[in-house]
């Protein structure tokens, strides 16, 4: 493919990831609620929709509400797409691209990984910016516990979201997310379980690219601890929930004073943070 159509392929695959070309990816699903009120009359309705909302899904039919005011967040990320496969948004579908680009174009030598990939959107993206680059040498990694989000270890590392079922995406799901994209090749490799688990030995010998998704201090700073080091110089660290999760924020300031770096971080959103990597 020339340049110009490696953009446009590139460009496509993130507006599908991120759902953007879709307005109906900003519906909300409805759930069942609490029925607690004060007011009978609440309580009623509470209980005519809940019960609709059960009867409703026993039928394979799921109810939605339709939110205009989320139409342009759809493009910018942070929020929970009813469909599509990243929450990142396009400026950070689009830094990770730029990344790649400059790993690849400047031969920084290693592989490509995400820690706490959801439903695979980002991974995605890196294997199609291989495909499009013709690269056919390196790796795309895609690590997560595919169960869902761990419990925090204490009240300091991070908000409690292991229950949240929207977050538990398995490995087949994912698997079938980049068959959708005819992306599921041999080069793209999963790492299934705790990252406490699984980075330590995961056999990758240098990276190019590390981006972080791992929300809470502990899953951040197992990621950091185990691979770090193996980022190749002039590669790039991606934290995507620096800003948004004050426990992230603290793993990243804790481990670089711990090592003595003090890179140049810049933003790429409201959420997101990378560095260029300088030994």
């Amino acid at each position: 493919m020339n340049n110009s159509i490696n953009l446009k392929y590139i460009d496509l695959v993130k507006k599908s990831v991120s759902a953007s070309l879709y307005e109906e990816s900003t519906w909300k699903k409805l759930d069942v609620t609490s029925s607690k009120s004060q007011s009978p009359f609440a309580y009623i309705r509470k209980t005519i929709r809940n019960r609709f909302i059960k009867f409703a899904a026993k039928n394979s039919v799921y109810l939605v509400k339709a939110d205009p005011r989320k139409v342009n967040q759809s493009q910018k990320g942070g929020f929970w797409p009813l469909f599509g496969y990243s929450m990142a948004g396009l400026p950070r579908l689009n830094n990770t691209q730029w990344c790649m680009e400059q790993a690849i174009m400047g031969n920084v030598p290693g592989d490509f990984i995400e820690t706490g990939a959801w439903r695979g959107g980002m991974v995605i993206l890196m294997r199609a910016v291989l495909e499009a680059y013709n690269v056919k040498d390196r790796k795309v990694w895609v690590a997560d516990s595919f169960e869902g989000m761990p419990k925090p270890k204490n009240s300091s590392d991070g908000w409690d979201l292991s229950s949240i079922s929207y977050l538990n995406v398995s490995l087949e799901d994912v698997k079938q997310n980049f068959e959708k994209f005819g992306l599921l090749d041999e080069q793209v490799h999963f790492l299934k379980g705790w990252f406490c688990d699984t980075l330590p030995y995961a056999p990758i010998e240098k990276i190019a690219v590390l981006r972080l998704d791992g929300d809470l201090y502990s899953s951040t700073m197992d990621a950091l601890k185990s691979l770090y080091h193996k980022v190749s110089n002039g590669g790039f660290v991606i934290v995507d929930d620096y800003n948004s999760w004050p426990a992230c924020r603290a793993a990243v300031s804790d481990f670089l004073h711990d090592i003595g770096e003090s890179p140049v971080i810049e933003k790429i959103d409201e959420e997101a943070v990378f560095w260029k990597v300088n030994r």
